[in-house]
Order: structure tokens, then sequence, then C-alpha cells
């Protein structure tokens, strides 16, 4: 009987060790790097030419994540702002708005002002602004995109925006933030009330509804221990919504839930729009989770990978990739997994290497080798490039910017 672990490789295996063959298409290095500063790559480019290490995405996966998450939400009459966190990538927020979404989810400010000057709208940053300079960036944002909103759980803070929005003759939309998963946020029920009703006193706020995220959800393991702990945190932002409605206060908006409980918060009643995130590429960190038909969350496809290059073999029974430290997120306990090779274990080798234990691999590997590792977590995984290799098959389709790398403030 096979283990879960093996369970999981089988059900994620693809072909992926490559060998290079930029000799064989007659490109010099210098001329790829020209191609890749012109953006000109469909066409001209294959997965063998790429500098490793190296994120790649396969399209066919991407594109068919992106359809089944919007199609499944439209079905249900719930909308959906996806979090721009996981990619960081202008291009592909203007896809996920194309394919239905009401617009993206920011982490934090500098990350919505990116999306914003690249044309993205319907910005919702999750993040409270806090102080008198992010308060100013703030407003200036929302002077650019009046439909950015803005996250609150502080009566002060509240104040601090009004006072700001109306110096510059702008308009703020304001949702408060409930502490439904232990990151931050207000008490649900009649102290988000209370809050709620302070918004909607000041002559340059606009209340814009709840914001309810239950990280601790998303990753709970088995289908029916996340059912219940989603539906106890998700039932707090529809009861404190009741409340609101009950004393007047319209509530237009209860907004959260995630890849990992997308097909629960959408049959809750009350909860109308969603922000996951993840579905788009999906990790390691996912797969174990477990999905409603078994214990292995296949929901959506590994879209994401990180292609290395075999750079040394010192024995029959050890590889080393030019994957390590810098190239894969480390703050999940399970390291990166080969994509389509069995065998293969993975361990950290320093910064800038990884050491493959390959006796038992069930391919040959040997130096010049390329080998494409399905990553740990995504997010920050993500947050290490500065571009995203797009391929359909192993031709290379675009080059995308990752624009808000780096953009934490």
């Amino acid at each position: 009987m096979k283990s879960r672990r093996e369970f999981v490789l089988g059900a994620l295996a693809a072909p992926a060790v490559l060998t290079s063959s930029s000799a064989k298409r007659g490109y010099s290095w210098a001329e790829i790097e020209r191609i890749i500063a012109r953006g000109d790559v469909r066409g001209k480019l294959s997965r063998d030419d790429l500098p490793t290490p190296a994120l790649l995405l396969d399209m066919d996966s991407f594109e068919a994540n992106v359809a089944k998450m919007a199609g499944y939400l439209r079905e249900r009459k719930r909308s959906f702002r996806p979090h721009a966190k996981t990619h960081k990538c202008p291009e592909i927020a203007r896809r996920l708005v194309r394919a239905g979404a009401a617009g993206v989810c920011a982490a934090k400010l500098s990350e919505a002002e990116v999306f914003a000057h690249d044309g993205v709208g319907g910005l919702l940053v999750t993040t409270a602004v806090i102080g008198r300079h992010k308060i100013e960036r703030a407003v200036r944002l929302a002077s650019r995109r009046p439909d950015t909103m803005f996250c609150v759980d502080n009566a002060q803070n509240v104040r601090d925006l009004n006072d700001a929005a109306g110096a510059a003759k702008v308009r703020l939309n304001l949702a408060v933030d409930l502490w439904v998963g232990g990151r931050t946020g207000i008490v649900p029920g009649e102290p988000a009330v209370a809050l709620a009703a302070v918004v909607g006193s000041l002559p340059h706020l606009k209340f814009a509804g709840l914001q309810a995220y239950a990280g601790h959800a998303s990753h709970t393991v088995g289908f029916d221990n996340r059912t219940k702990v989603s539906h106890e945190a998700m039932g707090q932002a529809v009861e404190t919504a009741r409340l609101l409605v009950g004393k007047g206060i319209a509530c237009p908006l209860v907004t959260g839930g995630s890849t990992g409980t997308y097909n629960i918060d959408s049959e809750i009643d009350g909860v109308t729009e969603l922000q996951p995130g993840s579905f788009i590429f999906m990790d390691l960190d996912y797969n174990r989770i477990g999905g409603a038909d078994g214990p292995v969350y296949r929901d959506f496809r590994n879209s994401l990978t990180v292609l290395t290059t075999v750079v040394s073999k010192p024995n029959d029974s050890l590889a080393v990739v030019d994957g390590g430290l810098k190239a894969f997120s480390t703050d999940k306990p399970y390291m990166p997994e080969a994509k389509g090779i069995q065998g293969i274990v993975y361990s950290w080798g320093g910064d800038e290497h990884g050491r493959l234990n390959i006796a038992s691999a069930s391919t040959a590997v040997n130096v010049g080798d390329r080998i494409e590792f399905i990553i740990p977590h995504c997010d920050p995984s993500v947050n290490l490039y500065d571009r995203i290799w797009c391929l359909r098959g192993d031709q290379v389709e675009a080059v995308w910017p990752i624009s808000a790398r780096g953009m934490s403030q």
C-alpha cells in the first residue's frame, strides 16, 4: 500500500528532466539576453534556454485553474477578489479581472500602489494603513482609484483617515476588518457594529462592508474539519452583517474565504465575495490539506514550479542543483519535490544549492540535467523572483514581471 507521500508524488507526476538544447537552437547567451530584454520570446525560446533557477508557469494549468474558480463562483452567484499577494504580478491580476474577478486584494499598501500604477482597479487593501505617511499614501491612491477599499479595525485610525480624506477632498471606502482568523480585526458582533457606525457618521468616509479572512481555516487538514472551522469563523461575519442591517446600516459586502475553503464559504448564505489566491498556482502546502474526495487536494493543478540545473554529482547517490534557500520558500517543514521523478529526496544545501539523494531515483540524473520542483509555499517563493516564465508545453510564451516583488510596506 502506498504511503501518503508516495500518493501525493504520484498524483503530481509529469515528465520534468530536461537537458540543454540551446546549442541546437543556435542562440548565444547574448542573443537570449536581447530576446528577454525585448520581451519578444514567443516562438523563440524554450524551457531549455532559460537561466536557472527559474520560476515557471504552466499556462495550460494556470488557465484551467482560473476558469474553474471563476466558473464555480459564477454559478453560485458569488463575487471574487483574488489575493494578489500570491502572484504580485499585474498581468495576472488583469487576466483574473478579465475572467470575472471584481478586482484584487492587496496585502499591503505598497503592493496596491503597484497594481494601481499598472491599471488594475477594484483594489481592497487588507492590512490597515496606520500612521501619517501611510494614510497620506492611501489618500493619494484613492484619488487615483476611487473604488479602492481600505480595511480598518480601530476607531482612532478611522478618524485619522477621515481627516486626511477631508483635507484632500476625497472620500474613502472602508471595510471593517473582523477578528475571525487570528491575524487582524475587531471582535465580531457589537464592537464591529459600533465601529461601522463611526465610519458611517463621518463625512469623508463610506462604509463598504465587512472583511472576514479566516486564514487558519484555509489550511485545516481534512475537508470535514475545514468545513467546521470555516463555518464557525464566517458565521461570525454573517451574524455581524445581520446585526448591522438590523440597526439600519447597509452591509453590501462580506468578503473572505480562500483557496482551501472556496467550496465551503461559497455555500454560506450571507458571504458575498471570496478572496482565494493560491488556486492559480498551488503548492505542496495546499496539496496536503485534503479535498472533498480524498486525502490529496486535487481541485486545482500545480502550475508553478522552479526549474533548476544539476551542477554537481559527487557520487552515484548524490547530485547538487543550483536552487537552494534563495530559490524556494523555507517556512514549511517539508522540502521541494521533484516533478515527474520518483525517489528523489531534496534537502537544503545552503543559500545557492540543493542536495538530492538520487540513490532511488526513477530516472538517471547527471550533471547538466534540468529538474523542476514543486514548491512548498507559493506566495513567499514568488517573492524571491523578478519574473515568471510562462510556458505552453516546452515553449516560452511570455515573460511577466513580478512588479510588486518586495512590496511589503
